[in-house]
């Protein structure tokens, strides 16, 4: 049986949800995949994963009503939330993946492609792979891990916060870039938890911890 708050999974038409369902289920959370806004009203802390195109992702979060749902229990609220991936890409203010398109604005930045070289370099983008992630905060998402770890990424896009402090890891792939973001109740990662092992679980759990006062 499965005890503490609920944690809302968007589904959105994103894909990757099964596998973060999975994910949180085995380090013990009420974890239910929510395909309608109302359902996040019960929810004690909000999860939106997401694999595919910026601008896709953002009109299918505003066709389905999740958008004002959001903001009402996030910004409002301020109930715990993790964005994963695009999940963390569409909290900037706007991005540039097939045409501009403005996002949720709730980390203020740029959403930019990886550059094709950096100083000569040639980088294969998308990104994917497993790569090292510098912790510039260690009590939230990265809390008794440490000061690096290693996750694994899949984009070809990455958020430009306006604020650095908002950025609590980075991770170096030819140019530095923002790995996760925090800021109160709002974190979000750029890799896979779900993907990356021990340490991508234990980013889990210390979010699983947040949702529990």
């Amino acid at each position: 049986m499965k005890v503490g708050p609920v944690i809302a999974i968007l589904d959105y038409g994103m894909g990757n949800i099964h596998s973060i369902y999975n994910a949180l289920t085995f380090i013990g959370a009420d974890a239910r995949i929510v395909g309608d806004p109302k359902g996040l009203k019960d929810a004690g802390g909000i999860v939106l994963p997401g694999v595919g195109a910026f601008g896709d992702g953002i009109r299918n979060l505003r066709r389905m009503g999740f958008e004002e749902a959001l903001s009402r229990e996030v910004i409002e609220g301020g109930k715990p939330f993790l964005g994963i991936c695009l999940g963390l890409q569409l909290l900037g203010s706007v991005g540039f993946e097939h045409g501009r398109n403005e996002g949720l604005g709730w980390i203020k930045g740029v959403v930019e492609r990886f550059p094709a070289s950096h100083e000569g370099e040639v980088l294969r983008v998308p990104h994917i792979g497993w790569n090292d992630v510098t912790f510039l905060k260690r009590d939230g998402l990265y809390s008794s891990l440490g000061e690096t770890q290693s996750f694994y990424f899949v984009h070809s896009y990455v958020l430009r916060p306006d604020d650095p402090s908002v950025v609590s890891g980075t991770c170096s792939y030819g140019i530095e870039f923002a790995a996760s973001v925090e800021s109160g109740n709002i974190s979000a990662v750029q890799f896979h938890p779900e993907k990356s092992h021990k340490s991508g679980l234990a980013v889990l759990k210390n979010f699983l911890d947040k949702t529990k006062g």
